[in-house]
């Protein structure tokens, strides 16, 4: 999905916000560097490739390698304290397997984009609201069985704090087939609020899965730049589980069997799915059936 007009404003809030937190001392600076990126970038990029960059270059001016480190572990710490009466709920639920990638949905809206920032007070709302959200696309029941068929599963994970509810949908997954092989895949670099090795280490993913990092520092999953190691494992993969608008943006072309868990949470990203705004989806991407019909015409 290639980069929209319409996310320009949010690339540069975004590099204004991270400035401001870490005090920078000379703005111009960085604004005119990236500016003169901006003039030159290519449109037929993905906007998580154009952060990626953006962000490198915000590193660079604030001598600082990891701007969200302490968000990321505040949101971590936080949904771990509150995981216990989560998955109380879920155990209680008569289809375990469907609270949980609600959770795993919810959690998506955990975002530090200055353009649709939540605050933390909307974001347990809507944990408490939960219950009376519909998924607007609900392709969980295909998920359900293509897990029982799978060996390995490639998990895609993507904001802090939202791992916390990542890692209780990936244990029921564990619970539905135990001999499924799981691989969690985090960023390469800190980007933004997205979630590292060290965060998914934190928060316990390892009980559940292998880590692996795609050895890249864009939002998402920018597979051309990924490592060897990555490619690999995603060629492998049975089925890929694909969190966040960031992985949307960068697979949703993809011919692999993906499936895209995710809250909408700005206009662009709703009108190329097809639903509005503050949605719930659990998406198949249905490319890959196409491409398969197609061959066989």
């Amino acid at each position: 999905m290639r980069m929209h007009d319409k996310c320009l404003p949010c690339v540069v809030n975004q590099v204004v916000k991270v400035a401001n937190i870490t005090g920078v001392d000379k703005k111009e600076e960085l604004l005119r560097e990236v500016f003169t990126y901006l003039s030159k970038m290519d449109f037929d990029a993905t906007t998580p490739e154009i952060i990626g960059e953006i962000f490198g270059i915000i590193k660079k001016h604030t001598n600082n390698p990891d701007p969200y480190k302490e968000t990321r572990n505040y949101y971590n710490a936080l949904f771990l304290k509150l995981l216990p009466k989560f998955e109380r709920k879920i155990d209680q639920n008569e289809n375990s397997f469907q609270s949980a990638i609600r959770y795993a949905i919810v959690g998506n809206i955990i975002d530090f984009n200055p353009i649709h920032n939540t605050s933390l007070e909307d974001i347990l709302d809507y944990f408490e609201k939960m219950e009376q959200l519909e998924l607007a696309i609900d392709d969980s029941q295909t998920l359900m069985k293509d897990i029982l068929n799978a060996r390995m599963l490639l998990y895609l994970g993507d904001n802090c704090g939202e791992i916390c509810m990542d890692k209780i949908f990936i244990k029921q997954i564990k619970k539905l087939n135990p001999n499924i092989k799981i691989l969690f895949g985090v960023r390469g670099k800190p980007v933004v609020n997205d979630s590292i090795t060290e965060d998914a280490y934190a928060v316990g993913i390892d009980e559940y899965a292998e880590i692996i990092d795609n050895g890249d520092g864009s939002l998402g999953t920018v597979f051309n730049r990924t490592s060897p190691e990555f490619k690999e494992a995603y060629k492998k993969a049975d089925v890929v589980i694909a969190k966040g608008q960031a992985n949307y943006e960068c697979l949703s072309e993809e011919n692999k069997n993906i499936y895209f868990l995710l809250m909408t949470k700005c206009d662009v990203i709703a009108k190329d799915i097809g639903v509005e705004e503050k949605k719930m989806i659990c998406m198949k991407n249905y490319l890959v059936d196409e491409l398969s019909n197609e061959k066989n015409i």
